[in-house]
């Protein structure tokens, strides 16, 4: 064993990264399965340099989704609209989705900036990070003419790969679509039921 020695914590934090340390350890270690935890990607941000902040996911989303938009725009020749939407069902205006870009009723684009972490977990798996699998439901089940999904990550700090899109198409959700419509639609009338019995 090795014993290193620090004259400060600023020192001692950065000879941590890229590090399993005994802290991380759970974030690494996979008991069932062969999937990675988000520790194993951190390790990667880690060694590729990229300094962790503090910056909520929300707010790096609304700083940077204009900048993902151009490039997706760049990249694909596509005419995005960005107007502040909300779509909602024909037959039911509670179920609803606020698009981050649409072209036309059949293509949509949604933009997330997340963590470097999570950035290079998607771009590694090539799968929308499972936080984000209803929202990418809601997109099909709210809009009954939309083919494709353009699912775009933009993480500039990560100078190697800082813009991909995952492609989801329909035809690959079709079950889905139909069990989680039909969930909304039962928890919307037990929604409507409690609502009148509170209110008379």
């Amino acid at each position: 064993m090795k014993t290193l020695t620090f004259k400060d914590k600023e020192e001692w934090l950065a000879a941590r990264r890229g590090k399993i340390t005994g802290t991380r350890l759970k974030d690494v270690i996979t008991l069932r399965g062969n999937g990675k935890k988000i520790g194993y990607y951190e390790l990667i941000a880690e060694r590729l340099g990229i300094p962790a902040d503090d910056e909520s996911a929300m707010d790096r989303g609304a700083r940077l989704e204009a900048e993902a938009m151009e490039h997706f725009v760049a990249d694909t020749k596509k005419k995005v609209n960005m107007d502040l939407v909300i779509w909602t069902r024909d037959d039911n205006e509670n179920i609803a989705l606020s698009p981050d870009g649409f072209i036309g009723k059949t293509e949509a684009v949604e933009v997330k900036c997340l963590s470097s972490a999570r950035h290079i977990e998607a771009l590694l798996t090539q799968e929308v990070p499972s936080d984000y699998e209803y929202q990418v439901l809601q997109y099909f089940i709210v809009n009954d003419a939309l083919k494709t999904l353009y699912f775009v990550m933009y993480d500039p700090r990560l100078l190697a790969k800082p813009f991909f899109y995952l492609t989801i198409n329909r035809a690959d959700l079709e079950e889905k679509i139909v069990q989680f419509l039909e969930y909304q639609v039962n928890i919307l009338k037990e929604v409507d039921d409690a609502v009148t019995k509170i209110s008379f």
